[in-house]
């Protein structure tokens, strides 16, 4: 079967160079998000909440061709790690739990490949649920919020977020914006042709933008559900 993505390809970097006065150089690092390459179309997968293993939860996600792209696999409710496979049952991402201190809010860090997530320093993002205290200020409902961990320093005193998710994952009608506010994700529900069949919010649409990483996209929605249902 054809899979969609290949590995991540994380923190590419770009060089600047600018020459000053003294026509000495300075070198400006500037880290991108997760992204592929050599597509400008928008990748649409079809997520359905349903491991294909008997009397296990999880996801299968199929790609437009109608081929295997993703599959999760897990056994209870809320666990405190989760992997993502590709078609093959290669890990691409693993995610792990951690509570804080008060339990109020718990953190996810994602990994690259297989890792059992013993050391939080090789983790490449944190994804952590947002709290909104101030309801009804009329702006855009905030679901989560994404930090990069390989950041610069900068970003990481100040708590920057390199994207964040907009919307109802209840609903299945959010988005995922990058630090210029940019759409690079969207979950849609998947209407029916028929007018009376409806597929309901177990199975939906993930729609990735081009220059955007479906798996890292797959990756947020896999936390979202465990956020939020």
């Amino acid at each position: 079967m054809r899979v969609l993505s290949a590995r991540f390809k994380f923190l590419s970097r770009a060089v600047a160079h600018e020459d000053h006065d003294h026509d000495d150089e300075s070198v400006v690092e500037t880290i991108t998000y997760p992204r592929t390459e050599g597509t400008s179309l928008c990748t649409c997968l079809t997520v359905w909440k349903k491991s294909l293993v008997i009397n296990c939860k999880g996801f299968t996600v199929i790609d437009s061709d109608g081929n295997l792209a993703y599959r999760v696999d897990y056994y209870t409710l809320h666990p405190h790690q989760l992997t993502l496979m590709d078609a093959s049952g290669n890990s691409l991402l693993t995610m792990h739990r951690r509570r804080t201190k008060f339990g109020l809010v718990d953190s996810w860090y994602v990994y690259e490949g297989e890792n059992e997530g013993r050391e939080k320093e090789s983790a490449v993002f944190c994804v952590r649920k947002h709290v909104n205290i101030l309801k009804g200020n009329g702006n855009p409902r905030v679901e989560a919020c994404v930090y990069r961990l390989l950041g610069t320093e900068s970003e990481k005193r100040h708590g920057h977020a390199a994207f964040t998710v907009e919307g109802s994952y209840a609903h299945r009608t959010c988005k995922v914006l990058d630090e210029s506010k940019s759409v690079v994700a969207q979950i849609k529900r998947k209407e029916a042709n028929c007018k009376h069949v409806s597929f309901g919010v177990d199975i939906f649409h993930l729609i990735v933008h081009p220059g955007f990483d479906p798996t890292f996209a797959m990756a947020l929605l896999l936390l979202l559900d465990q956020m939020f249902s």
